[in-house]
């Protein structure tokens, strides 16, 4: 992927010795650029050092218009990569649906990377979550869900081995609860909690963000009509790119 050069006129009308900041016009001019699909999702900027040159502005300058960017969810800093396009921010309503679902209908191309896929003996707190003894064997998957080619979530979870009878192939092409429903398996309630921690272990890595930087944590357990517990999921999300919405009503 290169760098995706940015129009002369673009900056043609900076107001150099007016009362509004260049690095807020600069970041207002690709802002508009990239809510009208001038600049697509997926697109990469010019690097810093080569838009000031190229403006005549300091490096500074152009680093806070960015930044403004990356604050508002429309670009992220990837590295090895540089700074890309994304759709905006996903905002996703707390109801019992996945991920892979969500960031389509809000038009974005979700893509998996299977990260683990094999049976494991539940520990406590899983089996209790799914009903099962200690040591019971159970279905563990965890993926890398990205948008656009960019990560948002690493989404690990917990099945009973009889509701999990799904392929490599599967699990990367779709969604956990699309492949559940397929199998007869209706979700009708979940618990779930929300929260944020520092991450850790290979997370940082995977969601190309700063080692410890903050994620966006939630932990579920669903359950199907007759009560039974289907899944236990534990995922964490780039909190630049993903946030919770909550209806709340007063009683």
């Amino acid at each position: 992927m290169t760098d995706t050069t940015l129009p002369d006129d673009l900056f043609a009308d900076l107001d150099r010795g007016g009362p509004v900041p260049l690095w807020y016009q600069i970041s207002t001019r690709l802002e508009a650029s990239i809510l009208s699909g001038q600049l697509p999702a997926g697109a990469r900027l010019e690097n810093e050092v080569g838009l000031g040159e190229r403006l005549g502005l300091s490096r500074p300058t152009i680093r806070r218009a960015i930044q403004e960017l990356v604050d508002k969810g429309l670009v992220v800093r990837r590295r090895g990569i540089g700074t890309q396009v994304v759709h905006g921010p996903v905002t996703r309503n707390v109801e019992l649906s996945s991920l892979f679902e969500d960031l389509a209908l809000s038009g974005q191309a979700p893509t998996t990377r299977l990260l683990t896929h094999d049976i494991t003996p539940a520990d406590e707190k899983t089996a209790t979550a799914l009903g099962v003894e200690v040591g019971a064997q159970v279905s563990h998957v965890r993926r890398l869900r990205l948008a656009d080619d960019v990560p948002v979530a690493i989404l690990e979870n917990y099945l009973p081995l009889d509701l999990a009878p799904f392929s490599d192939a599967d699990l990367a092409a779709r969604g956990l609860y699309q492949l559940l429903r397929s199998h007869g398996v209706t979700m009708r309630v979940a618990k779930q909690n929300i929260g944020a921690r520092a991450a850790h272990g290979d997370e940082a890595q995977l969601l190309e963000i700063e080692p410890r930087g903050a994620v966006l944590t939630m932990t579920r357990t669903a359950y199907d009509a007759s009560g039974r517990a289907v899944e236990v999921g534990h995922h964490c999300y780039r909190p630049d790119l993903y946030s919770f919405s909550i209806t709340l009503v007063d009683k």
